[in-house]
Formats: C-alpha cells, structure tokens, sequence
C-alpha cells in the first residue's frame, strides 16, 4: 500500500499536479520567448528606415542599405528580392523583422 502511494505521489509530482514550482527550465523558456507585442513594434519599416537602422539587419550593409533607400517607396517586403536588391537567402534572414507600411 505504502509502495502505491508512494508511485501515485512520484506521478503526480512530475506531472506538475501538486502545486509544486515548474521546473526552471520552463521559467527561462517562456523569458527568452518574445511576445508579440514586442516584435512588433520592433520591425523596421524599409519605407521610413535609415540606413544604420536597415544595417542592423542581418546581411544588409552598407551597399545593400543604400540600395534599399534608393529604391523607396516599396509596396511589399519581398519586393526587396524581385528587385534584386537582396537575394533570396537574406531576405528569409530578415522577413520577420521588416516591414513595408505605406
């Protein structure tokens, strides 16, 4: 009897069903997850950014930044890729982090 309770206890505790704190590992998980507020307002928008801001991005330095203000106004993200101003591989790097408002 004592040999079921005890397995029982062992089962509950793992599956969090006591009460007990989470394991720190959850705690640190959902800390480094970013809510969605926040990247939202962290987007940068290509129409309105300055150059310093578009190179923060991954893959954008100089040339590419220049290139993107340049090319101004853009009605789409991607079109930073159809007109080969970023290829493919950094668009994907940074699609996340853009924006286009107009």
């Amino acid at each position: 009897m004592k040999r079921l309770l005890f397995v029982l206890f062992t089962a509950m505790l793992a599956l969090g069903l006591l009460g007990c704190d989470a394991p720190t590992q959850t705690k640190s998980a959902e800390k480094a997850r970013p809510s969605t507020t926040q990247s939202k307002s962290k987007l940068i928008d290509i129409n309105r950014a300055s150059a310093e801001e578009l190179m923060a991005l991954k893959g954008i330095g100089e040339a590419r930044a220049k290139a993107i203000i340049k090319n101004r106004p853009y009605a789409r993200k991607d079109e930073l890729v159809h007109q080969k101003i970023v290829p493919q591989s950094v668009y994907e790097d940074i699609k996340d982090e853009i924006v286009a408002r107009q």
